[in-house]
């Protein structure tokens, strides 16, 4: 039996931004992503590869102001198309964790595709402020963003690093791996959905 494809395609357009967001929860980690703030870019790419996540995102964004708006229209986005691609999350494994080292920094993502929006983070303080255009401080934004519209509880402990940009990749290597393994299906729970309640 062939499963329908897993896909979410989201536009969100405001006057601040126009973003564009496809994911394909089934891919083999293709991405294709432009936001106008290169590590941002970079921390995507690092979500859908490692996620094995086909993922374009091509957001057009208010730059001449801060990055501030174009990262987190992205993260609403990308948290709508997530979401819409689960589907009806029957047969996933519904809960994903993973520990992610980078050199010095170490990253530890727990997540449950629970229908529920609610986030923990954890990581060092006094990191460097700005790593290129990319505010520092907006990792637990992104987060938050992401969570609000995908409706999963996530965990995320960073709990040593020094170098800022470890911190942040470790952070989104790990949630791309915790994201993969909670989404897949358990051969097991074939035409079962994961909740004694009935509803995710």
């Amino acid at each position: 039996m062939t499963r329908e494809a897993r896909v979410g395609r989201v536009e969100r357009t405001t006057k601040e931004t126009s973003v564009l967001v496809e994911i394909n929860l089934d891919g083999s980690g293709k991405v294709d992503v432009a936001t106008g703030v290169g590590f941002y870019d970079h921390m995507l790419d690092q979500l859908g590869r490692h996620g094995l996540f086909d993922l374009t995102v091509k957001t057009d964004g208010d730059l001449h102001i801060d990055s501030h708006h174009t990262i987190e229209d992205t993260a609403l986005a990308l948290g709508a198309a997530f979401r819409q691609a689960l589907g009806d999350k029957v047969g996933i494994y519904r809960f994903g964790n993973c520990t992610v080292p980078l050199d010095e920094s170490l990253a530890q993502v727990t997540v449950d595709l629970s229908g529920r929006p609610y986030l923990v983070h954890t990581e060092p303080e006094n990191m460097a402020p700005m790593i290129g255009a990319y505010d520092t401080t907006m990792t637990r934004h992104i987060l938050e963003s992401f969570v609000a519209q995908a409706q999963i509880a996530l965990h995320v402990h960073v709990p040593y690093g020094r170098n800022a940009h470890h911190i942040v990749e470790c952070q989104f290597k790990a949630l791309a791996r915790a994201l993969r393994y909670a989404s897949e299906h358990d051969t097991r729970a074939a035409g079962i959905l994961p909740s004694t309640k009935g509803a995710l």
